[in-house]
């Protein structure tokens, strides 16, 4: 574990940064700057979702790349086999992942959105691009497991190569065919999905990787981690920040110019959003994880991978297309949803059993909220 002993909430945030302390208001900030330029500039979201390379976003890539590359770089890539040995972790994140996330984001959207066809299909989908890229994120504020959340994204990378277009098919036609419910039609090439996960997870792993070896290798571990972590720590925050300003931008008037059917979709992603990651933090506790790896569990299960969801809906059904819209929502949802589960996972330490202390060097830089 890289967390050391276990801190108060209040102890937390008294050593955060300025910019970790306020994130929350950044984070507001930036999706309204994103609303308010795509509503106000006239052809900005037309003009952002132009600039691509094979189909993805380079305006996104760059965001989502420069966001992760500070926290893959933190990983202890030489204690990653002790987090792929451990199948009170690995199992549960498979089973919440690929089995409960999906069935649950079904019957929510089923339930809560039986008149609007298409957004019901846009949140299915949502439900099965499971998270690899800002759960990152999110995981390092509330203090999880790095090791334990880089082995989790990878282990569901591979997953979302092999299951999704079948779970697409399944939940899409198959099942609701056995219900009596309308049945959509998912056309999507293997090749999109691995596309999406070699971009997304596999440059700034391997970026992550790099860095650590040549820089212990280079100047010794406890130069790397008090010297090098702190200059390049702020920019995973930079990332994340720029990210949310470019995905709203490219969304904002459909955003705000449909509000009512902005909170219909909202709805069940809340829904979701609460019950899987109160969900999973419960199951962590049940099955003995300590705090750390049971936040990296919740996060995991909750995220979802809105680029490969936006992506697939936007090639499938059409970028003007209420699917693609649940799709963009999706982040409009997640986002402060999560970055608040973030300080109810801190207040929670105190109900879990804690790790043992470390003795090697801890790092709180700036831009990261780990003690």
């Amino acid at each position: 574990m890289s967390t050391g002993t276990a801190a108060s909430p209040g102890a937390v945030a008294g050593r955060l940064s300025f910019l970790d302390r306020f994130l929350a208001v950044w984070i507001l900030a930036a999706m309204a700057a994103g609303l308010g330029l795509g509503r106000l500039v006239p052809g900005l979201g037309d003009a952002l979702a132009k600039v691509t390379v094979t189909g993805v976003s380079l305006p996104i890539a760059l965001g989502l790349l420069v966001m992760m590359y500070p926290v893959l770089a933190k990983v202890r890539y030489d204690r990653l086999d002790a987090v792929t040995r451990d199948r009170r972790l690995l199992i549960p994140s498979l089973v919440l992942n690929w089995i409960v996330g999906p069935a649950l984001m079904f019957a929510l959207a089923w339930l809560l959105l039986p008149d609007l066809p298409e957004y019901r299909t846009g949140l299915i989908i949502v439900g099965l691009a499971r998270c690899i890229a800002m759960v990152v994120i999110w995981n390092d504020l509330a203090c999880g497991d790095r090791e334990a959340a880089a082995v989790l994204v990878a282990l569901n990378s591979v997953f979302q190569v092999i299951a999704f277009s079948g779970l697409g098919w399944f939940y899409l036609s198959v099942l609701p065919g056995r219900l009596g419910l309308e049945q959509t039609a998912l056309h999507v090439s293997v090749w999109e999905i691995t596309r999406s996960v070699l971009i997304f997870l596999g440059i700034p792993l391997l970026a992550g990787f790099l860095t650590r070896r040549v820089g212990e290798k280079a100047k010794g571990r406890t130069w790397y981690e008090t010297k090098l972590i702190p200059r390049i720590g702020p920019f995973a925050l930079y990332g994340l920040l720029f990210t949310i300003v470019v995905l709203f931008a490219l969304q904002g008037d459909a955003i705000t110019s449909r509000p009512l059917d902005v909170a219909r979709i909202a709805l069940p992603l809340l829904a979701y959003f609460a019950l899987m990651w109160a969900g999973s933090m419960a199951a962590g506790r049940a099955i003995g994880l300590d705090h750390p790896r049971a936040t990296t569990l919740a996060f995991t299960a909750a995220g979802n991978n809105f680029e490969l969801a936006v992506a697939v809906t936007i090639a499938t059904f059409g970028a003007t297309s209420g699917q693609a819209l649940a799709g963009v929502v999706g982040p409009l949802i997640e986002v402060p949803v999560l970055i608040g589960l973030v300080h109810v996972a801190l207040a929670a330490r105190r109900f879990f059993p804690q790790p043992a202390p470390t003795t090697e060097p801890v790092t709180a830089p700036e831009g990261s909220a780990r003690v």
